[in-house]
C-alpha cells in the first residue's frame, strides 16, 4: 500500500456516525484513545495504515474505496468547480486538482461542498430576481386586466357614445369601410389608402399626416380592417373621452395607464363595429351564435367574444359571460370576467377545459360543462382563431378562445340547444393547479399550495402527487 499519509478525517467520522459510534466507543473498538481518533477526525493526525487495516477488517470495508482520493467523482466535481467563471484568471490545471484531490482529499471534499453551496445560493438568489422581475414586468398588464374587471368589463359613457356615433355615420347600413373612409374624409379631411405588406413595414395600420392617410396593410381580412379603421376613428374624435374615464377611474401606474387607455380604446372600436342595443338583440335572436353574430356585423369569431363580454347595460344586461384566449403553450394572452369565473392572477388554466383540446380541431366550436372544486358549473365553447396578416410566408399566431357562463344561462345559448344541466355530465377542472384541492387528478402538473405533500412508499396512483387534507 502506499505509504503516504493519509488525512481522511472527514470520512472516518462519517463512518463512525453511519455505524451509530461515539468517538470513545470507536475508539475502544479500534483499541486507540479517544484523544487520537479526536485528532484524526480533525484531521490533526494522519490516519495509519495499521488503524486502516483494522478499521477495514472490524467494519467491512473497501480500503481502496475508503483511502483512496476520491476518485473520479471527487475530481469531476473539483473540475467542475473550478471550471466556474470566478476561477477564470486562477489557471488552474487539472493536475492540479488531482494533486488536491490525493493529497488532501478532506480539502478537496470541503471545497466541492463549499462550491455546491454557492451554486445554489446563486441559484436561488437569481430565481428570486427573475420571480420580481417578473411580476414587475406582468403587473401593469394584471393592473389593466384587473380594472376591466373591477368594472365588469363595461364603460357606459364609451359605449352610448360609440353607439351614438354609428347611427351618426350610419355604419350598419350600407359598406362599412366605405362609411368609415367617408368620415375620415368629411370630418379630418383624410383618405382612406391600402398598401402592400413591405410598403407597411410590420405595421396594420398608420396615420400618416403628411399625406392626410389613413393608410391599412392589404394582408388583414375585412374584419380586421374594420377594426383597426375603427380604432383609429376612436383615438380621433374620442381621445378626449378616453382620458376622461381614465381620470375618473384608473388609479393605478403610469405603464398600467397605457394599457388600460389601449384596452378602453379597443373596448369603444367594438362598441362602435356592434352598437350595444342592435347587438344584443341580435346576439338574443340568435341564442347567442357566435359564427351567425360575426357573419351578420362583418367581424371575427374572436371580435364578437369580446363584445359579448361587454353586454351589462342597467336593465338590458345580456348574459354575463367569461373569455379567456391561450396560445398552444398554455399562455394566457387575455380574460375577460363577467360571469363570476374565478381566474388565477398567476400561471396558465387547467388542462382539461376545451380551450386547451380546441388546438386539435381547428376552427370548430367545441362545448363543454366545467366544474370547479367548489361545484360552481360552468358552460363553456371553445374554438381557435388566428392572428397576423395573410400571404404564404406571412408570420401568423394560432390560439384558442374560450367563451363561458353560469350553467344556469345554457338555456339560452344555441350550442345547448335540448341539454339538461341537471342529468349532463361536468368536466372537473380547477382554475390553475397551485391552486386547485383535487386530489385525483391524473393531469396536474403541480402539487396545490395549500395542503401538505404525503410520501408513499408502498403504492402509486394515477395522480403525480398525494397530499393531506388536514
Amino acid at each position: 500500500m502506499d505509504q503516504k499519509k493519509l488525512y481522511i478525517g472527514p470520512r472516518l467520522r462519517r463512518l463512525r456516525r453511519e455505524q451509530g459510534l461515539t468517538q470513545t466507543r470507536l475508539a475502544e473498538e479500534l483499541d486507540v484513545s479517544a484523544s487520537y481518533i479526536n485528532l484524526i477526525e480533525r484531521n490533526q493526525r494522519p490516519l495509519s495504515a495499521a488503524l486502516l487495516i483494522k478499521l477495514a477488517e472490524t467494519y467491512e470495508i473497501d480500503i481502496q474505496e475508503f483511502a483512496g482520493d476520491g476518485g473520479e467523482a471527487l475530481l469531476d466535481r473539483l473540475t467542475e468547480a473550478f471550471r466556474d467563471p470566478i476561477f477564470q484568471e486562477l489557471e488552474v490545471t487539472r493536475t492540479d486538482l488531482q494533486e488536491m484531490a490525493s493529497g488532501n482529499p478532506a480539502m478537496a471534499e470541503a471545497m466541492a461542498v463549499l462550491y455546491r453551496a454557492y451554486r445554489d445560493t446563486a441559484q436561488s438568489l437569481s430565481d428570486q430576481e427573475n420571480s420580481a422581475s417578473l411580476e414587475t414586468a406582468t403587473k401593469p398588464l394584471e393592473e389593466a386586466w384587473n380594472f376591466v374587471q373591477t368594472n365588469n368589463n363595461y364603460f357606459a359613457s364609451l359605449d352610448e357614445a360609440a353607439e351614438r356615433l354609428s347611427r351618426e355615420i350610419s355604419l350598419r347600413s350600407g359598406n362599412i369601410q366605405a362609411s368609415l373612409a367617408r368620415r375620415f374624409n368629411e370630418v379630418h379631411d383624410l383618405t382612406l389608402k391600402t398598401l402592400p405588406a413591405n410598403v407597411m413595414m410590420g405595421a396594420f395600420r398608420r396615420l400618416d399626416r403628411h399625406r392626410n392617410q389613413v393608410v391599412i396593410s392589404e394582408t388583414l381580412d375585412m374584419a380586421s380592417r374594420h377594426f383597426q379603421l375603427a380604432l383609429q376613428l376612436v383615438y380621433l374624435e374620442m381621445g378626449t373621452r378616453l382620458t376622461t374615464v381614465l381620470g375618473d377611474l384608473y388609479k393605478g401606474s403610469p405603464e398600467g395607464e397605457r394599457l388600460v387607455r389601449i384596452a378602453l380604446a379597443n373596448y369603444t372600436a367594438g362598441a362602435l363595429l356592434m352598437p350595444y342595443g342592435e347587438f344584443r338583440a341580435s346576439a338574443i335572436e340568435l341564442k347567442y351564435d357566435v359564427d351567425a353574430l360575426a357573419r351578420r356585423f362583418d367581424a371575427s369569431f374572436e371580435q364578437v367574444c369580446h363584445r359579448l363580454t361587454t353586454l351589462q347595460r342597467p336593465g338590458l344586461e345580456g348574459i354575463p359571460f367569461f373569455f379567456l384566449r391561450v396560445d398552444a403553450a398554455g399562455n394566457v394572452s387575455k380574460r375577460y370576467d363577467g360571469g363570476g369565473f374565478p381566474f388565477a392572477r398567476h400561471g396558465g388554466s387547467c388542462p382539461l377545459w376545451n380551450v386547451h383540446s380546441a388546438f386539435k380541431t381547428p376552427r370548430q366550436v367545441q362545448t363543454q360543462i366545467i366544474e370547479l372544486p367548489g361545484g360552481e358549473q360552468f358552460y363553456s365553447i371553445a374554438r381557435t382563431v388566428s392572428g397576423g396578416g395573410a400571404g404564404y410566408d406571412a408570420p401568423r399566431a394560432e390560439r384558442a378562445v374560450a367563451l363561458g357562463c353560469p350553467i344556469k344561462f345554457s338555456g339560452e345559448l344555441i350550442y345547448a340547444q335540448g341539454l339538461n344541466p341537471q342529468n349532463a355530465k361536468a368536466t372537473p377542472i380547477g382554475t390553475t393547479c397551485r391552486l386547485c384541492d383535487r386530489q385525483d387528478c391524473i393531469a396536474r402538473a403541480h402539487p396545490p399550495l395549500r395542503k401538505r405533500l404525503l410520501s408513499d412508499d408502498y403504492r402509486r396512483t394515477a395522480a403525480p402527487f398525494a397530499f393531506a387534507f388536514d
